[in-house]
């Protein structure tokens, strides 16, 4: 168990580090480092660094080595990883030999077997991986060199960066200026500014006093006002009172009724949605109950051992099958309305012509209205100026004439007031008060210019009419148009809501055609007519009028209502007072708010539609002296009735063809007649065109004529006429029809005459009158006289010269043989060979007597078929029945001969019957297909091979049905092993069909099988099939052959245990079965080996797949189940990303230049009159043919890389839409006798494939329930390089993708490990999003790698967590501990620079801590001096301070990070305040917080003068003394002072040594301070006293005196020997003075001590 676990654990971590080491960036330190020195290298020498200039540096470096560094990346990372792999798999081969040894002492020889294999596998590996460790070394060495070139390139155009330096300085200067420039000139405009604002003020309150005077006069004008107005403003708020009362009571009704529109509109909403809502939840029942059925049928299958993909597929087919079928049904009948709705566009065009040719008549009758007209006008005029009394005067006073500003709406108007008037008065009045009508007629007219003008009232006002006051000039003409046009313009304007412009109708009206049928003069007929606002907003609608012609008969009642909003609607009332017997035709004009629309008008007369139910009557074959009688029916659809006469066509004589046309054109005529009468606007347009409408006529019965006419009068009326018509149609056809019914039975019919055949007779009502709406049945008699055919025309005519004669033909056969067979074609179907197959044929007779008959069969055929009886008698005007018999036997191709058709199998036999004393036979066809009954099972003889006990074999066969009848079958008296599916062998083969049928075959012991199927067919057939196996019982058996899994989760896996036995532990035969193939030999007992073969890049792996199994013993087995996602599909998903991605781009593309094309053509067009052209259909087809067109190539599979971002995309979708998916994996198993630990080298075991055992495996993948969001899906978490010690967190998303609410739970971390999960999740929501957060602190410099399995009840999501720990480590430019900023004037300041370089592979973020400015630096200052407290040494860095409080040391920068081999130059600041030697500072490097790498002391001193001296040995202490110490007096200064201010102590020793001596020498330097103070002193001058001495006590000094220039430093050299008379024993010591001349003159007194020391 030890080793099972041991196998698991390496799998996971294998499968876990698996992606992990592909797609992670580890470097490798020696050539990643090599390639960040090389490219972080100074750009420049002796030049200070900019922080701008070095990130320019940066971008382009990373610009310049992004393709190539990318590359290195990628390498260095698998290059890590191929090391990492092979360290691993080194340690795991030593582990493995080491266990087998340990095995082979213990003797296990199972697990010896099972670590053999699994060391063989670790060894094949590892020379896999050392084989990619070197290949991927010389990608690195390859892509190392390649950046080196970079490098070179880039040091080439280091003086371009210097000159791009200089440029930007000298632009920022430039920059500079301008700025000042702009500045000055503000400060100018500000002051011209202020000027402005108090000149402003001051005329502001001038402004202000004046208009306090002019409001002063103004209330005292207004209240003299006031005192006026008061008695006129109680008047006219009265009557404001009373107007505002009106309107309320007005506006309440209309809101009201709006209300109720709301209401309604709101029930209706409510009612769809509760429709919707039961739709959709219709809908998803029927989804779940497919779903279920799915799944009922899934299972079906599944228990019936079918294929469950296929018959899912074939009922899926069937169901989209029937869809595409329903489909074409509705495609055939959408395509039928169009032919018939393109069919009456074509009438409607031909009526279209024909108005026209009507309006042209029209016109040409006007001139008659015209003079009616002016008698008119010339009445009234005598009427004004005959009458004088109160009202003509008063009349003559509201006559005015048009201004100038009234607009041709106006005039239009006030005409069609006026006729409306005189329509109104006489409304309700009757035709015969013709005294009273023309009083009313006197009535005041509203505007009395139109009655004093000799005006056309026909004449249709246009824009061009001159709108002009009398008199006006051209100017004047043409400034009163383009005010019109201005008025216009602001009336009708663009409704757009929304950004969508209205462009339709924006009123609807109910109904869309006012349509006065029928009328009669005199009358007057009223319709109301409903406008609905159909605009997307608030609209108005005014009425203009209707169509000049109409004027006199057409009134309109209508109230603007004014604005309407959208939905709502008004009422109008149209009044018809016809004067002419004639069809008007017109519209009604209004105006609405986005343009103007109309409502067409059509008043249609009295007309007769005549039509008959059938244009042919044919009587049919009848014997010689019958008489037969048929009825036609003559219906009028129209208002009108007319008188008709029935006679023989003129034109009964002519030839068939020509006569039956002109018939068929005749009888159409009237027919459509009737039909189209309301569609048609004169009489002159009442003839229809026969060729569009004659097959509509043709075939219609009696009550479809009268149907169809009143079906299409009341789609083109109201409902109200159409209710009626109907009725008074059916009523008058009743009437009419019990009339001729009387008639017909009361009086003979007339005779004919001599000009009509004799055969056929008309019956007694050949003319007469036909009313409105009514019918009349016409009787036609036949008499047949002679054999033969008859035929004759008949014409009927009518008085309404309107009205074309209807024709009609009639036929009849007539025959003089009294004995026939009702059915002449005997169909016996499809016959099977030897079958027998009968059938009764009847004859009739007509004759009056009885006949003898004889039937007679074709000689070839009389030993096939057969007539019973022979001979027989029929009675009288009675029936006969004779009995077929058919027999086909196989001979019948032969002896049939040309009766039978051998490709078609078809047999038309012909058959005679013979009557007596008739010399013409009866003869009528026997027709049969003849069809054989065998079934034909493909192949013949089955052999199923070696079959093991274990499992099953199964084959397939193919049985076909060869007859073109359908039969059925089934498989009888199978034996125990063998099973037949679909449905035990049973079923029904359609013609011609082929069956798959699966034979099963199950060995139950080790033999041979030899045996036969029997196949019967329904009519009791039999068809053998023969069949052979050998059973085999193989040495091994499996504990289990069928492993189901569970719904395994993508990249989750999913286990399996099942055991290898071995129970062959005796060669006795007789008491148990023994393994052996067929009768063959019997196995031998002893160890028996294994292996499972598992194909390449499946999701399974096997653990252990080979091994050893002893008699007795059983082996465990691990079956691993894995789903992943392959590379090929993933690569082939990104490659669709990608083409839909640039199909988008291009469509977008191609939209916005469409768009930006529209809006200028609507620009062009808007300058000009027309309709705006459409770009719909043009830009469907420009989008298409831009995807269609696009020039983008998607990239082959293997050019994607797998760490890409489309690759990691793809990915994610893929995992994110994955669907469920099953997979059946078959495992063979092959077994050996023999222990395979003992074979060496390439030796392997002898096998038999005929023991093989088979391992079958159902793995279901599904969707995985939680997936990672973050980081593109990848479930890997990597930290990168952390330094120890420091921590690092990172934010995980997860997400709930599944669809139900899912606990959550995670494996333990390692403890002592550096990964912590700081935030388990306890559940997640459906489609919740959640972080996990997880921290990493390494505390030794390796790599860290664990793994976490968040755990839910369907599935593992498994997240593998890396991460490495780094040593930070820095190199700094300063040699030694000690930066000296040297000597610097006081109260200025000097800078300094040093550099610190990232020698570490992380990123180090850094912070620079001064000591000075430490917060404990006021606790150190109360201690005791170190001088005190630690005399051997200085223990404190801080030295003197500024006495202002300021740092006298500061850095930059304070702060930042360091990238892996950049590094970072630092500048430090030395600015004393006053003088002092003692400036000192601690500078620390403080990396991430912590920790302290580097401490650099900072050293500077301070002069008032610009001279110094230094060396010698100290005699004070560093550390300045709070007492006052008095200043050096101006006397000092001068340098009138003698003595030395300061002393120098330089102490020699001479080292003594046995033979000679060594001198000591010490030096003293004079340093001069460059500094700009000063000027009048360049340089520095120095000399030393008391040389004379000096050189007697054995001094050497050189030089003694000399100049400094500024910014330099010179030596004094001091060496000693002992004289002569030097006493060891007193050390010398001498003085001198050493003088200074700069800015001031200094005098230090040099106390040199020597003494001799000795070795």
């Amino acid at each position: 168990m030890e080793d099972i676990e041991f196998f698991d654990i390496c799998e996971k971590e294998q499968t876990a580090a698996a992606p992990f080491l592909e797609q992670e960036k580890d470097d490798d330190d020696s050539v990643i480092d090599q390639f960040r020195n090389v490219a972080n290298r100074p750009k420049g020498k002796g030049h200070k660094i900019e922080e701008e200039s070095e990130e320019q540096d940066k971008v382009r470096s990373n610009d310049a080595s992004d393709g190539v560094g990318d590359d290195l990346d990628s390498s260095g990372e698998e290059l890590s990883a191929c090391q990492l792999r092979i360290e691993m798999l080194t340690k795991e081969q030593e582990r493995t030999e080491t266990k087998i040894e340990d095995e082979k002492e213990a003797g296990n020889t199972a697990a010896i077997c099972r670590l053999q294999a699994l060391h063989r596998r670790l060894c094949a590996e590892l020379g896999n991986e050392k084989d990619l460790e070197s290949k991927i070394s010389l990608m690195l060495k390859e892509n190392v060199y390649k950046m080196w070139q970079i490098e070179i390139e880039q040091g080439k155009c280091g003086s371009l960066q210097e000159q791009l330096e200089q440029d930007e300085q000298e632009l920022e200067r430039q920059c500079n200026e301008r700025a000042e420039q702009r500045i000055q000139k503000e400060k100018t405009a500000a002051q011209l500014v202020e000027r402005k604002q108090q000149v402003g003020k001051k005329k502001e309150m001038e402004a202000k006093e004046e208009y306090e005077r002019r409001l002063q006069k103004i209330v005292e004008d207004a209240q003299r006002n006031h005192e006026k107005a008061v008695q006129f403003l109680k008047k006219s708020m009265s009557r404001i009172h009373q107007q505002e009362a009106k309107e309320e009571l007005k506006t309440r009704e209309i809101m009201e009724k709006r209300m109720q529109a709301v209401l309604s509109l709101k029930n209706n909403i409510t009612s769809n949605r509760e429709k919707l809502r039961a739709l959709q939840v219709r809908d998803k029942a029927k989804a779940r109950e497919a779903k279920k059925q799915e799944m009922k049928m899934r299972e079906a299958v599944l228990a019936e051992g079918g294929n469950v993909t296929k018959e899912i597929f074939l009922h899926k087919q069937h169901v989209e099958l029937e869809r595409q079928k329903q489909e074409f049904k509705e495609q055939q009948k959408s395509r039928k309305i169009e032919i018939v709705a393109q069919i009456l566009q074509e009438e409607a065009y031909a009526e279209k012509q024909k108005k026209q040719q009507a309006w042209a008549e029209a016109l040409r009758t006007r001139a008659k209205l015209q003079d009616c007209l002016r008698w008119r006008v010339k009445t009234w005029q005598y009427i004004e100026n005959a009458c004088e009394d109160s009202g003509a005067a008063e009349l003559q006073k509201s006559w005015r004439i048009p201004s100038a500003c009234s607009s041709v709406d106006d005039k239009s108007s006030s005409v069609v007031d006026f006729s409306e008037k005189a329509s109104q008065d006489t409304i309700h009045e009757n035709d015969e008060e013709d005294d009273e009508e023309a009083n009313e007629i006197l009535a005041k007219p509203e505007f009395t210019g139109l009655w004093s003008q000799e005006c056309n009232l026909h004449k249709i006002v246009k824009d061009e009419t001159d709108q002009r006051p009398v008199g006006a000039s051209k100017m004047e003409r043409k400034i009163f148009t383009e005010n019109l046009e201005k008025l216009r313009s602001r009336i009708i304007r663009k409704q757009v809501v929304s950004g969508h412009e209205f462009k339709g109708c924006p009123f609807y009206s109910k109904p869309s055609l006012i349509h006065f049928k029928d009328f009669d003069v005199g009358r007057i007929y009223k319709k109301k007519i409903i406008l609905i606002n159909a605009s997307y907003s608030v609209n108005f609608c005014k009425l203009v009028g209707v169509s000049e012609h109409l004027k006199d008969f057409i009134s309109i009642h209508f109230d603007p209502p004014g604005q309407m909003s959208a939905g709502m609607s008004c009422d109008m009332m149209v009044t018809f007072k016809p004067m002419i017997n004639k069809v008007l035709e017109g519209k009604v004009t209004f105006l609405a708010q986005n343009g103007s629309f109309s409502i067409p008008l059509i008043c249609t007369t009295k007309r007769c539609a005549l039509a008959l139910d059938k244009e042919l009557i044919d009587f049919g074959t009848h014997v010689v002296g019958e008489t037969i009688s048929r009825t036609i029916i003559l219906t009028n659809c129209g208002a009108l009735g007319t008188r008709f006469k029935l006679q023989t066509s003129a034109g009964a004589n002519g030839t068939s063809t020509t006569t039956e046309k002109s018939f068929l054109e005749e009888v159409a005529s009237p027919a459509l007649h009737g039909i189209t009468s309301d569609e048609k606007p004169s009489s002159s347009l009442m003839e229809p065109s026969i060729s569009e409408n004659k097959e509509r006529v043709f075939s219609v019965h009696t009550e479809e004529v009268t149907q169809h006419a009143c079906l299409i009068e009341s789609q083109k009326t109201e409902p109200s006429l159409r209710g009626s018509h109907a009725e008074q149609l059916s009523q008058d056809a009743l009437i009419i029809e019990e009339d001729l019914e009387a008639e017909n039975a009361q009086s003979p019919p007339d005779p004919l005459p001599e000009e009509e055949p004799v055969e056929i007779t008309l019956g007694k009502v050949t003319e007469g009158e036909i009313g409105p709406f009514s019918s009349v049945k016409l009787q036609i008699i036949f008499t047949p006289s002679v054999p033969g055919d008859v035929r004759a025309e008949f014409e009927i005519t009518f008085d309404n010269p309107d009205c074309k004669p209807v024709h009609f033909c009639v036929t009849g056969v007539s025959v003089d043989v009294p004995v026939w067979v009702p059915d002449p074609n005997i169909d016996l179907k499809i016959c099977m060979y030897d079958r027998l197959y009968q059938d009764c044929i009847i004859i009739r007779s007509r004759a009056k007597a009885a006949l003898r008959l004889k039937f007679e069969v074709c000689k070839g055929l009389s030993n096939h078929m057969e007539l019973l009886p022979k001979t027989g008698y029929i009675q009288a005007q009675s029936t006969f029945s004779v009995q077929l018999k058919f027999l086909p036997r196989h001979s019948l191709p032969e002896d049939a001969g040309k009766y039978f058709d051998t490709e078609t199998r078809v047999l038309e036999v012909p058959m005679t019957i013979m009557v007596a004393d008739k010399t013409k036979p009866i003869e009528f066809t026997v027709h049969a297909i003849v069809t054989t009954s065998d079934l034909e099972i493909s192949p013949a003889e089955l052999n199923f091979g070696y079959c093991t006990i274990y499992e099953a074999v199964q084959t397939t066969i193919t049985l076909t049905n060869k007859s073109i009848l359908p039969q059925e079958f089934g498989f009888v008296g199978l034996p125990d092993f063998v099973e037949i599916q679909p449905s035990d062998g049973f079923g029904t083969l359609l013609p011609l069909e082929s069956l798959n049928l699966d034979i099963i075959f199950k060995a139950n012991k080790a033999k041979e099988y030899t045996f036969e199927l029997t196949c019967k067919s329904e009519i009791n057939r039999q068809f053998k099939l023969s069949c052979k196996a050998v059973g085999v019982h193989p040495p091994l058996e499996l504990s289990h052959s069928l492993v189901k899994f569970a719904a395994t989760a993508l990249n989750d896996v999913s286990t399996a245990t099942l055991y290898v036995i071995n129970s062959h532990v005796s060669l006795n035969h007789f008491t148990h079965a023994v393994p052996r193939l067929g009768k063959g030999e019997t196995a031998p007992v002893g160890p028996t080996s294994f292996e499972f073969l598992v194909p390449e890049e499946s999701p399974v792996t096997i653990m252990p797949s080979v091994g050893t199994v002893l008699p007795g013993k059983k082996c465990l087995i691990q079956v691993y189940f894995r789903p992943v996602l392959s590379e090929q599909l993933i690569k082939e998903e990104a490659i669709q990303m990608l083409c839909r991605a640039d199909r988008q781009r291009m469509i977008l593309k191609k939209t916005h230049e469409l768009e930006m094309q529209k809006r200028r053509e609507e620009t062009l067009a808007g300058k000009k009159d027309g309709r705006k052209p459409s770009f719909a259909a043009s830009r469907v087809r420009s989008i298409k043919h831009a995807a269609a067109i696009s020039g983008f190539e998607p990239p082959k599979p293997e050019e994607i890389k797998t760490n890409s971002e489309e690759y990691i995309a793809a990915q994610y979708s893929l995992t994110r839409n994955f669907a469920a998916k099953f997979e059946r994996y078959i495992i063979p198993c092959c077994v050996a006798s023999g222990d395979i630990d003992e074979k060496k080298g390439s030796e392997n075991l002898k096998y038999s494939p005929h023991n093989t055992l088979y391992l079958e495996l159902h793995c279901p993948a599904v969707a995985p329930s939680v997936v990672v969001t973050s980081n593109n899906g990848k479930n890997i978490i990597n930290f990168g390089e952390v330094a120890i010690g420091h921590r690092l967190i990172k934010q995980i998303t997860v997400q709930n993708i599944s669809e139900e609410k899912l606990p959550l739970g995670f494996s333990i971390l390692n403890p002592n490990g550096p990964f912590l999960l700081v935030n388990p999740i306890g559940t997640l929501e459906p489609g919740e999003n959640q972080f996990l957060v997880i921290s990493f602190c390494p505390s030794e410099s390796k790599l860290f790698f664990e793994t976490l399995d968040i755990r839910s009840k369907k599935a593992t999501l498994t997240l593998s967590i890396i991460g490495q720990g780094v040593a930070p480590s820095i190199a700094c430019s300063v040699e030694g501990q000690v930066l000296n900023m040297g000597y610097v004037i006081a109260k200025e300041k000097i800078t300094s620079t040093f550099k610190i370089q990232n020698t570490s592979t992380l990123p180090l973020r850094y912070s620079m801590m001064l000591a000075s400015l430490s917060l404990t630096r006021d606790k150190e200052q109360k201690r005791l001096p170190f001088f005190i407290t630690s005399p051997t040494g200085r223990t404190d860095f801080i030295g003197t301070q500024n006495y202002s409080g300021l740092s006298v040391f500061s850095i930059s920068p304070v702060e930042g990070v360091i990238e892996p081999g950049k590094s970072q130059d630092f500048t430090v600041t030395f600015s004393p305040d006053h003088e002092s030697l003692y400036y000192s500072d601690c500078l620390k490097v403080v990396l991430f917080g912590k920790e302290i790498p580097r401490v650099i002391w900072l050293k500077g001193a301070a002069r008032n003068h610009m001279m110094f001296v230094e060396g010698g040995d100290p005699l004070d202490v560093p550390i300045e003394s709070l007492a006052v110490t008095t200043p050096i007096s101006e006397e000092a200064v001068k340098g009138e002072l003698d003595e030395p201010t300061k002393s120098i102590l330089l102490s020699l020793e001479y080292t003594q040594a046995e033979t000679s001596g060594t001198p000591a020498v010490r030096e003293l330097k004079i340093g001069a301070i460059r500094t700009a103070q000063f000027a009048s002193k360049k340089n520095v001058e120095f000399s030393l006293d008391c040389l004379p001495l000096l050189q007697q006590k054995g001094f050497t000094i050189e030089p003694v005196k000399g100049t400094v220039d500024r910014g330099q430093i010179k030596s004094i050299s001091v060496s000693w020997e002992p004289p002569a008379d030097f006493d060891p024993d007193h050390p010398l010591m001498v003085a001198a003075v050493l003088t200074l001349k700069g800015d001031i003159k200094e005098s230090y007194k040099v106390l040199f001590t020597a003494r001799v020391v000795s070795t």
